[in-house]
């Protein structure tokens, strides 16, 4: 299928690795340039490189931290009129909400809530102009199915989501869709970190608890990076306008709910 968003540029932050690169790729490969972000710069220009040697795409490779200003206002010089933004930021740390401080608190209130509004507000009229765009926010399953010891996670993604309710159904009318996927258990350096962490607590092999949680999904499996930029490609397509104000689960059937 022609997704028919060949030409096209897309900023796609914290995109080194893990699903933010699955898309990144994805998206390549619909013939898209890219303007890639992450903190990391050894590990962008490695990701850069690699599509490169794939896909005969334009890539800017931008160094920093999108939850600055600097960093995203470096992001918007090197591509001042996006068609597509994809949001994507790790997430904060586990724990226990009684240990968490207002720091702590607005600290993942800028990454996961307030940079994306931030992104969106700085491209979305260009994109209503253009009469063209596609925002994906990627955010977490626990959107929809929270996680205690992702407190933080849960409450700031869970905020950027109400926020996008309200503005989703005003853009459309323009081809601008705002759209939100939801990962669930993916094979990503955060699965990893999250088990080593309850290894640690618990005690237990780590490779005993990743077995475990595998054989936990329906799906008996985690998911991949690829299958993901799969799903964000086409919500980015021109076959996609008719979709905006969802949150799609990616979580290989693990949610219980009918709706």
């Amino acid at each position: 299928m022609d997704l028919g968003i060949s030409g096209k540029w897309a900023i796609v932050c914290a995109s080194s690795k893990g699903l933010g690169r699955g898309c990144a790729e994805a998206l390549a490969a619909e013939g898209v340039n890219l303007v890639i972000t992450a903190r990391t710069k050894s590990t962008l220009e490695e990701t850069a490189d690699h599509i490169r040697a794939i896909s005969p795409v334009q890539i800017k490779a931008i160094a920093g931290d999108i939850t600055s200003p600097e960093g995203r206002a470096e992001v918007l010089e090197a591509c001042p009129e996006p068609d597509i933004l994809i949001n994507n930021a790790g997430g904060p740390p586990t724990g226990d909400f009684h240990d968490w401080t207002l720091d702590d608190w607005q600290k993942a209130l800028n990454a996961n809530m307030l940079t994306p509004i931030e992104l969106i507000k700085a491209t979305v009229d260009g994109m209503r102009a253009r009469k063209f765009g596609r925002i994906i926010n990627i955010t977490s399953s626990a959107v929809k199915a929270p996680i205690d010891i992702l407190g933080l996670s849960n409450g700031a993604r869970a905020g950027l989501t109400g926020f996008v309710a309200g503005i989703a159904r005003k853009t459309v009318i323009d081809n601008v869709t705002i759209n939100g996927l939801l990962p669930g258990p993916f094979d990503t350096d955060r699965l990893r970190g999250n088990f080593e962490a309850v290894s640690k607590s618990s005690g237990r092999p780590l490779e005993d608890i990743r077995k475990e949680r595998a054989a936990g999904n329906p799906a008996g499996r985690f998911g991949t990076a690829e299958e993901f930029g799969a799903a964000c490609a086409f919500l980015c397509s021109d076959k996609a306008g008719f979709i905006t104000g969802q949150n799609i689960l990616l979580d290989g059937g693990a949610f219980p709910g009918t709706l």
